[in-house]
């Protein structure tokens, strides 16, 4: 399969280039800006893209990739650090900007680029970088400036070499995704229309190689990226899958008994509920820290697997949905990018645990999962179920996860559900939860003072979870939800509405 290659050299936006060119159903995959060239060339990439980063390439440590990725004879596009690297190993000058650029910028098409075809004007680009291109390298030209003097792209189409100082691949930069199709289609010439039902027989095939014969274990939630995973499994290997559903007492209401209602009567799958609850809130208690609450729930989820995995004689492999995101948010696996946040189902498994792990989609983004279920024929409200982390409701209770919180809590998300669903919202939000917050505020209540907890209501729009912007609800909407819940939910008496996005905040509180 024809593909396109993205260098990792650090920047927060390097796996959005990857989503923008599956959107145009080009196939990437991101590797270490230190990849060797021969590793390279194995795979025959298409075209190889740099992404942006936060060095300087002055600085003594600055991350370079392999120079002999230039001489391979495939178009390069380098983006903000890319292009700056473009220019210093190629005789440019590049130098310490007067001032950091971030953010909008207006920029000018000059005549004649690749990468600008059918593009023209000015528009707006994103910017991000403190040093600056000051003089193209020979045999380059200047194809797009912001301002009447700042290089903002540059290309060498006789050597294969193109470059922007901007992000084409942020939402905020107009045309950026028609960029990167004229690098992707009309640069490289990739002709192939990929599609993650392209994997379909392939991941089976690979499911079943790994499995070998033996019985694999699948952790499963009911959520879209286990369910999709346990159906790859379930073709792949029939009844030799064995799923295990964790109740960790973290639970949303209605989570447990619609596993059993789904995958167990419904589909007929191998289905144990193991009932953990006792053993997660108790190693929880007394912990408020959210990187130690993650730890202490991967942790005990592993423990709990591998207690039901031993009742399974041939047992040797746990399934997992894992997802691109939550490998980008969890651990720099493809360059010097910064680690945001722990998962429980990432980062490896503990010497102890005696099974091997199977993530057939791990380098899937939501969206995609939800493409390739459809594939599947899974149902509809199964796939386009909003996400729920592996930890559950522990991140959402900010502070000590006791009984009585858990039960405050639950109650409240369960009425804000019932209200959006009610509403024909569903549909239109990405995710949407409530949180409670570990303070309490005085109210009036039945001509009573109260002083009880306040819930955060957390609604919010996005593609693929790695950008996201706060959903607005019709006010009456909002209204009905924060009514019923002060009104039915004992222990809240007010709620408000978390109108930040992503970044700067995270998705969920912890």
């Amino acid at each position: 399969m024809d593909q396109i290659l993205i260098l990792d050299f650090g920047s927060q936006y390097t796996q959005l280039i990857a989503r923008r060119l599956r959107s145009l159903r080009v196939y990437c995959e991101i590797l270490p800006f230190s990849t060797p060239a021969a590793d390279i060339r194995a795979r025959a990439p298409k075209g190889i893209i740099l992404s942006g980063g936060p060095s300087s390439v002055y600085d003594q440590s600055a991350p370079k990739p392999d120079a002999a990725i230039y001489k391979m004879g495939v178009p390069v596009l380098g983006v903000c650090y890319g292009m700056q690297l473009l220019a210093h190993e190629h005789g440019g000058k590049v130098s310490k900007a007067a001032k950091r650029e971030y953010g909008l910028s207006k920029l000018t098409v000059l005549k004649g680029s690749s990468i600008f075809k059918g593009i023209s004007g000015s528009f707006s680009v994103w910017m991000s970088h403190g040093d600056e291109v000051k003089k193209v390298p020979a045999g380059f030209r200047v194809t797009a400036r912001a301002g009447s003097a700042d290089i903002s792209a540059m290309e060498n189409p006789g050597a294969g070499l193109y470059a922007v100082q901007f992000h084409p691949e942020v939402h905020h930069t107009e045309h950026g995704t028609k960029m990167l199709e004229n690098f992707a289609r009309s640069v490289c010439g990739y002709k192939e229309r990929w599609s993650p039902a392209s994997f379909l027989a392939g991941s089976i095939a690979e499911i079943k190689r790994q499995a070998g014969g033996k019985s694999v274990i699948c952790g499963l939630s009911g959520g879209v990226d286990s369910s999709v995973a346990a159906v790859l499994a379930h073709r792949a290997i029939g009844k030799k899958l064995r799923c295990i559903f964790v109740d960790t007492g973290l639970l949303r209401a209605g989570d447990r008994e619609r596993m059993t209602e789904v995958f167990r009567d419904k589909f007929g799958y191998s289905l144990k509920i193991a009932d953990a609850s006792a053993l997660f809130l108790g190693r929880l208690k007394g912990v408020t820290s959210p990187e130690r609450k993650r730890k202490i729930i991967g942790h005990t989820f592993i423990e709990v697997f591998d207690r039901e995995a031993k009742k399974i004689s041939d047992a040797a492999y746990l399934l997992q949905g894992t997802l691109y995101p939550d490998v980008i948010e969890s651990v720099s696996v493809k360059g010097p990018s910064a680690v945001i946040k722990s998962h429980h189902n990432v980062g490896g498994l503990p010497a102890k645990m005696k099974m091997g792990l199977i993530e057939p989609l791990r380098y899937f983004f939501k969206d995609e999962v939800r493409e390739l279920g459809r594939s599947l024929k899974i149902p509809e409200p199964v796939l386009m179920q909003h996400p729920f982390p592996g930890p559950g409701l522990a991140i959402r209770v900010l502070g000590e996860v006791t009984p009585e919180r858990l039960k405050i809590l639950r109650e409240a998300d369960r009425l804000m559900r019932e209200e959006i669903q009610a509403a024909g919202w569903y549909s239109k939000i990405w995710q949407a939860f409530c949180v409670l917050l570990p303070v309490r505020s005085v109210g009036v209540m039945g001509d009573e003072r109260s002083y009880e907890y306040t819930i955060a209501l957390r609604c919010v729009s996005s593609v693929d979870g790695m950008t996201a912007d706060w959903s607005k609800l019709p006010h009456d909407l909002m209204h009905k939800i924060s009514s019923r819940i002060v009104s039915e939910v004992r222990g809240v008496n007010r709620v408000v509405y978390d109108i930040t996005s992503k970044p700067p905040a995270t998705i969920e509180w912890e």
